[in-house]
């Protein structure tokens, strides 16, 4: 059965697919948002009709989802013992989740319905503002769902794209704020702060609760954070959409292994051609 996207957005509340004064105003409120600290939330974004058709989906195809269970630093990188005990490189905590992949999503199901909606990545792009603006290229992780279940939690890490836009599906029982230190890393890689969220200490810690339907731009490339544990029997699903600076850009083979439990030949075609050089 095909899905109408139209029915899935809420379009009266969100009219982010024509020009109008309406949606100017939305998108100035977003960007003033992201400019304050690096997030923005469009509170019931979907319709309930929209969220019970992804939900529906998402629980279809739950089991695709790759678990993962590691040690991992707020980097994702490996430890490296000529660093000082205390440096954050080397605090390593317990992260346990699922992503499922990109590919197990259909052209004609309800969440590529909604991503695919004439005017979406319009809408995103006004939003960032960012002149160089492209779709993930990557097979496996353009738009995920990630699930997590009761104990499960993402612990402080940096993402690898310079913003993410995710999509509040279905929230568990209890936990599962979103938690982050907006911009610490802008311009640096500024060790010093990311030790104080680390260790509990830091000032700059933003607690965000966030319901279904609703939208969520975030500078996750500068922003430290995370999703705190979780309890109860449902589990929790989020939409992740990506969009980066550069065409074709993919994951790095040994992130996307981590995070997927597999790789596909682009990603070692690609490896290495990044944007940046931040630690992943």
């Amino acid at each position: 059965m095909g899905h109408q996207p139209a029915s899935h957005i809420n379009l009266s509340l969100y009219p982010i697919q024509c020009d109008s004064p309406e949606r100017d105003a939305i998108i100035a409120k977003v960007r003033r948002d992201l400019a304050c600290d690096g997030c923005a939330v469009l509170k019931g974004f979907l319709t309930p009709e929209g969220i019970e058709a992804l939900r529906l989906e998402a629980d279809s195809v739950a089991e695709t989802g790759h678990r993962s269970f590691s040690r991992t630093n707020a980097y994702f990188t490996k430890d490296d013992p000529t660093l000082p005990m205390d440096d954050p490189r080397r605090q390593y905590f317990d992260r346990s989740n699922a992503f499922i992949p990109a590919d197990n999503f259909a052209k004609e199901g309800a969440l590529r319905s909604v991503h695919d909606f004439n005017g979406f990545d319009f809408f995103i792009k006004d939003c960032l503002q960012q002149d160089k603006f492209y779709r993930y290229a990557d097979p496996l992780a353009d738009v995920i769902v990630n699930v997590a279940d009761e104990g499960n939690g993402f612990p402080w890490h940096f993402d690898t794209n310079n913003f993410t836009v995710t999509l509040a599906i279905q929230n568990a029982e209890g936990g599962g704020a979103f938690e982050y230190a907006p911009g610490i890393r802008e311009g640096g890689e500024n060790f010093d702060e990311v030790k104080r969220v680390l260790d509990g200490t830091s000032d700059k810690v933003t607690v965000l609760e966030l319901e279904p339907g609703d939208l969520q731009l975030f500078r996750g490339r500068y922003s430290l954070h995370r999703v705190a544990p979780l309890s109860g029997n449902r589990p929790r699903y989020v939409v992740i959409f990506s969009y980066v600076e550069e065409p074709d850009m993919v994951g790095s083979p040994e992130r996307t292994e981590q995070l997927y439990g597999r790789t596909l030949p682009i990603h070692w075609e690609r490896a290495g051609k990044r944007a940046d050089t931040y630690i992943d």
